[in-house]
């Protein structure tokens, strides 16, 4: 199955050196094993930076966040443990995209995100993987076509997500809860604020499990800058509230997430 042409809907056949559709629309497989398939001509960067991704693989790799990679896995296990195509959306750099591929042993493991250095990453993690540079607000995807599709930490498609997925395929979606980097927000700005969760409800799902998980890291200096430079907030923090953590030796953080399971409806 794989992926489809966005220019018109057809399926894309692989080739050694690129991917090409019935109606010979042509897309260059890049040396690094992506293809791009976003259908935009914005020369504006898109995605985490190669600092952001370098940033998250280091601390992923230490196993700060291994508790959520295990239970990502067992809701994988649990509810589509069946699954033979399976589909990470805003994969970023497949910490999380290789253990569910691992766990699953699925015929086929795609991924989108629409940073190409993150996809580079995602391919060294599993060479298997079959990446491309897209958006999950137009999945090149046909309808009714994926078993399980993930959304970790990534921007929220609920009518793509719908539409790609098979009925009563799942979803898994995992979201920050209020407290999550709760004493890392202290650190940084004056006034910090708690996440927002909101409705958890989704079109056309029925939300058929929900764990949360909180736990604490004890984080050195080095952890810490990599922790806020994997997150929204490296982007979106002054160069002066960021220089704050220059001053903070170790510190006790709190992760806390909402793992969440869809059945399409």
């Amino acid at each position: 199955m794989g992926f489809i042409c966005p220019v018109c809907g057809e399926s894309l056949s692989e080739r050694e050196k690129d991917f090409i559709c019935k109606n010979s629309h042509l897309f260059d497989k890049a040396k690094k094993g992506y293809v791009n398939l976003l259908m935009s001509s914005s020369s504006k960067i898109h995605g985490d930076t190669k600092q952001m991704l370098r940033a998250r693989e280091r601390f992923l790799d230490a196993g700060f966040y291994s508790p959520l990679k295990e239970r990502i896995c067992a809701a994988a296990e649990k509810f589509a443990a069946s699954a033979k195509t399976v589909l990470d959306c805003g994969c970023g750099e497949g910490y999380y995209t290789a253990s569910v591929g691992k766990s699953l042993k699925c015929n086929e493991l795609l991924a989108v995100d629409i940073s190409k250095d993150a996809l580079i990453m995602a391919k060294k993690r599993d060479s298997s993987l079959c990446a491309a540079v897209a958006s999950v607000f137009k999945l090149p995807l046909k309808s009714d076509s994926a078993d399980l599709v993930l959304n970790v930490f990534s921007p929220l498609a609920n009518d793509e997500f719908l539409r790609v997925l098979k009925p009563g395929g799942h979803l898994i979606r995992v979201i920050p809860l209020e407290e999550h980097l709760w004493q890392l927000k202290s650190a940084v700005y004056d006034v910090p604020y708690k996440n927002e969760v909101g409705d958890l409800s989704l079109s056309g799902f029925e939300l058929v499990d929900k764990e949360d998980l909180t736990y604490s890291l004890n984080l050195t200096a080095d952890y810490l800058k990599d922790l806020f430079c994997m997150t929204p907030y490296f982007i979106k923090t002054s160069k002066r509230d960021s220089e704050k953590l220059n001053d903070v030796n170790s510190l006790k953080v709190t992760a806390s997430f909402g793992i969440l399971v869809y059945k399409k409806v």
